[in-house]
């Protein structure tokens, strides 16, 4: 039979070693579970970021194109608005009365 010798330096070492290793390779895998991959934690850290900020400016964008659907139903059905608009973008003038522009020597 064979018999086994204990070393009592040597053994301890090895086996400490190994351990060490395993730990090791559980953290590495760990770490590799949370971090690696295609998207990581920070990648998707960033998705959130980049999300919010377009769903605030999605947010601003409808309200400016809410403003413009009201400003276009008054531009259809207000008189006043068409006038004004008339008058000071194209000079029209109502009826009898006389435009006069003085141009610069």
């Amino acid at each position: 039979m064979a018999t086994r010798t204990s070393r009592s330096s040597g053994g301890g070492g090895a086996r400490r070693f190994r351990q060490l290793l395993i730990v090791a390779g559980v953290i590495a895998a760990l770490v590799f579970a949370v971090q690696g991959g295609e998207y990581g934690t920070r990648d998707l850290m960033r998705q959130r970021a980049r999300r919010t900020s377009l769903l605030h400016t999605n947010d601003s964008l409808q309200r400016i194109i809410d403003s413009l659907k009201i400003y276009e139903r008054r531009l259809e059905t207000d008189a006043a608005l068409q006038e004004r608009i008339a008058r000071e973008e194209f000079g029209m003038v109502r009826g009898k009365e006389i435009l006069y522009r003085f141009a610069e020597p």
